[in-house]
């Protein structure tokens, strides 16, 4: 059995989920397949999904839908003629009754006729404009996950949905804080532009080096921090929704598909 993590990192959304499924990439996504839309995904039974839709039409910014299934089909065309969400991303997470019991790399063995699958926005898909702007990510320069953190500020609820707004942050100095803000503004189908930029209490976060997702990245002297609505919201609500059985991703760990971000952008 190949080990995880050794090939060269994928340059397609296509390599991206062939690596996945073969069990070839088992971590964090950032960064791989430069180009491609990455996506969140959310997995719930067909009863629990129009209260989910209306949650994430509500909250535009964490959960920027982009794709939605049918019910008990494994694939979503629009995103990737080939995708298949039982194996195509490198490390899932399964709650029950909003509590997390397992983290595999594979959910053939969990799928249902009733599940609903959505994929949602993700900021990885924006990172590639930053990039590209001459700007650096510590956490992709580093190989860590982002930095990922639970606020304060409150989600507006749908049916039992509900919790608070999940951030990703990257640390910039101002001038390069202000021109990530102008870059990200044009992606809001990937969570756009920052929510907060400065003071973490200020949204209820008491520390920097303890993210409650991902990985905790050195700020240096000079720099500010920077957040953005996150994709791991959804995580939240559902586990204050109680949902007896959802599907997500791991946090860090995306569905890559074949879109191109530079679809998403807006004009």
């Amino acid at each position: 059995m190949n080990a995880p993590d050794t090939a060269p990192v994928p340059q397609t959304g296509r390599d991206a989920r062939a690596a996945a499924r073969s069990g070839r990439h088992r971590g964090q996504t950032a960064g791989m397949a430069p180009g491609f839309v990455q996506g969140n995904l959310v997995i719930l039974p067909e009863r629990w999904a129009f209260d989910f839709l209306r949650f994430c039409v509500r909250n535009p910014r964490p959960c920027p839908v982009i794709g939605v299934g049918e019910p008990g089909d494994p694939g979503i065309p629009a995103l990737g003629a080939d995708i298949d969400l039982r194996s195509d991303v490198p490390r899932y997470r399964v709650w029950r009754d909003g509590a997390l019991t397992d983290e595999p790399h594979d959910i053939a063995g969990l799928w249902r006729d009733d599940l609903v699958a959505f994929v949602l926005g993700c900021s990885f898909s924006f990172e590639e404009a930053l990039v590209s702007a001459g700007l650096r990510l510590r956490h992709v320069d580093s190989g860590r996950n982002v930095s990922m953190y639970r606020t304060s500020l409150p989600t507006e609820p749908a049916g039992p949905f509900r919790g608070p707004t999940v951030v990703s942050m990257r640390p910039f100095r101002p001038a390069d804080a202000l021109r990530a803000a102008q870059i990200t503004a044009r992606f809001p189908s990937v969570h756009g532009a920052p929510i907060h930029i400065g003071d973490p209490a200020a949204i209820g976060i008491r520390d920097l080096g303890a993210p409650d997702y991902g990985d905790a990245v050195e700020i240096e002297p000079g720099e500010t921090p920077v957040f953005w609505a996150c994709g791991v919201t959804p995580q939240a609500a559902l586990q204050a929704a109680g949902v007896d059985f959802c599907i997500t991703h791991a946090p860090g760990c995306m569905l890559v598909t074949d879109r191109l971000n530079a679809e998403f952008a807006a004009l």
